[in-house]
């Protein structure tokens, strides 16, 4: 089972995103913060990330660049969750190894679009 993290410290937006993605071939995590994240890493490296491009306690291009650099068989695949489009930002995430990245809010169509359109789980 392949699992999926959701990084964002608006719980709502963690609640909504767990109830789209969560299914038999998809566990989904939360953390509220990216120390939390980090951490949750460490200690087992979810296979999706999806995190928000404005947390308060990390810059979003240094939480993927420590992520990526946790040793671990499991290389994430990373997607920032942005509330609006700003291409600057986009080919910094992507440049520090993001995948892609999706514009909040989302509803249930747009997520799941999303994914599949980067080949994801769902």
């Amino acid at each position: 089972m392949k699992r999926c993290m959701i990084v964002d410290d608006s719980s709502v937006i963690r609640k909504v995103a767990k109830r789209i993605l969560a299914g038999p071939d998809l566990l989904v995590i939360e953390a509220g913060s990216a120390n939390e994240a980090l951490y949750m890493c460490e200690a087992d490296m979810p296979h999706i990330i999806v995190v928000d491009g404005g947390l308060p306690d990390m810059a979003t291009v240094d939480f993927i660049r420590q992520t990526l650099a946790i040793a671990s068989d499991i290389r994430p695949q990373i997607v920032v969750c942005m509330t609006e489009f700003d291409v600057g930002a986009i080919m910094r995430a992507k440049r520090a190894g993001a995948k892609g990245y999706i514009l909040k809010p989302f509803n249930r169509p747009q997520l799941l679009d999303r994914f599949r359109e980067m080949q994801l789980a769902a």
